[in-house]
């Protein structure tokens, strides 16, 4: 196979990934942090734009970024064809693209929510899920090296969102939701070369959220929100190491860890915690803080910058959380306009967020609130994050994938 790129190089310090590609859902640790200097802070529609590229069908997921290659994923109406498309960096010419068939009805909130969840790659085969129709594996020059379409029908109506996480020889799925009962949420390790299944662990109850896989006290493991608990888990064995009580139902977002502590967050009205984990077992007398129903809704993540978290709530509420106290200190500053579900990125001193209406905002990502940027691409609608790679960000709308680069 011929190698249009170098191989990921990838190095984690203290949580935070080093790297120039954008190859997983929220960056290198799935967490959002990117390690680059002098990032754009300001476009526009008309400023700054390297290529504009137009999409067939809409899609809510984030691309990942490869060396030359750029992935993303996108629906058509009704979810009958889904699809994963390889575009050039360099000007966004298509490179190939893979349709997968799926002829049964599988229930959702829009009939254009079948293209939730985003790709991963480790510069060698890029993973991608695509809900009920299966998890897929492909190398670079879009040969299908091999698919799972044994793992149910996932049936909820807001459909399903987590992305694959690849880790060591692992490709890890978190599958579902599905509302029935009688079938299955769980997590669901395979071999990344093969498919074959490594291992699987149930839950009673499903979320939408992408697990992290982080180091703590020197050891990897897997976080993951799932109402009513954080939970924590060996990656390599799938066995369940603690859980924290205090979230809700419907745990739309990614677990964030920094400091020690993790940080959950509940949507749809829902719960906050934050615990401070290296016990075993049933750790809720670690719980740093529990904040009751502070949001009417959460669907994007948030993002732990030194001793402090960031959120943003669907309607534009802007929150700066104290880690170990959870005091919340922007109670009384501006809430921004619009509303979103784009996921925090941290780069350069501040924090990117892509609104619904294809705004991005720039903020401080310290403790006093100030509001460095608005970018506006007119037109655009989007439930997408923003991405930045080796000095380029990348938007994907409903209509368009941008890429954003500063004129020399």
């Amino acid at each position: 196979m011929k190698r249009t790129a170098p191989v990921l190089v990838l190095l984690i310090v203290g949580g935070i990934g080093v790297a120039a590609d954008w190859p997983a859902w929220r960056g290198p640790t799935g967490q959002g942090y990117c390690e680059e200097t002098n990032v754009l802070l300001a476009w526009s529609s008309k400023e700054n734009v390297k290529w504009k590229v137009p999409l067939a069908n809409q899609g809510n997921s984030t691309p990942i970024v490869c060396g030359d290659n750029i992935f993303v994923t996108q629906a058509n109406k009704g979810g009958s064809e889904r699809t994963l498309l390889c575009f050039a960096r360099a000007d966004g010419k298509l490179r190939w693209q893979k349709d997968v068939a799926y002829s049964d009805k599988e229930r959702n909130w829009a009939d254009t929510w079948y293209a939730n969840a985003s790709p991963t790659t480790d510069g060698e085969r890029v993973v991608v899920s695509f809900g009920s129709a299966g998890m897929y594996c492909y190398d670079f020059d879009g040969k299908e090296l091999w698919k799972r379409t044994d793992l149910g029908k996932w049936e909820h109506e807001f459909g399903s969102g987590a992305s694959p996480v690849l880790h060591g020889d692992l490709a890890i799925l978190w599958c579902g939701p599905n509302k029935n009962p009688k079938d299955r949420n769980f997590l669901l390790a395979v071999d990344k070369k093969t498919g074959k299944t490594v291992w699987e662990h149930d839950e009673k109850e499903g979320s939408w959220g992408t697990p992290i896989i982080t180091k703590v006290d020197g050891k990897d493991q897997l976080l993951l929100g799932v109402g009513p608990h954080l939970k924590g888990f060996d990656p390599k064995a799938g066995k369940q190491l603690w859980q924290c009580a205090g979230l809700t139902s419907y745990v739309y977002t990614s677990p964030l860890f920094g400091n020690g502590v993790v940080v959950g967050m509940s949507g749809f009205g829902g719960d906050s915690i934050a615990v401070k984990i290296g016990g075993s077992g049933d750790i809720t007398k670690d719980r740093l803080w529990l904040h009751k129903k502070p949001a009417t809704q959460r669907v994007g993540s948030g993002i732990i910058v030194g001793e402090h978290a960031y959120m943003i709530d669907e309607n534009a509420v802007p929150h700066c959380y104290e880690l170990t106290t959870g005091k919340d200190l922007w109670t009384e500053v501006p809430r921004p306009k619009g509303t979103t579900w784009g996921s925090m990125v941290h780069a350069d001193g501040r924090i990117y967020l892509l609104m619904r209406n294809g705004e991005t905002l720039v903020l401080a990502a310290k403790p006093k609130y100030e509001l460095l940027a608005i970018n506006l691409l007119p037109g655009e609608q989007t439930n997408s994050s923003i991405v930045i790679s080796n000095g380029q960000i990348f938007i994907r709308s409903f209509k368009n994938l941008w890429c954003i680069e500063k004129k020399s």
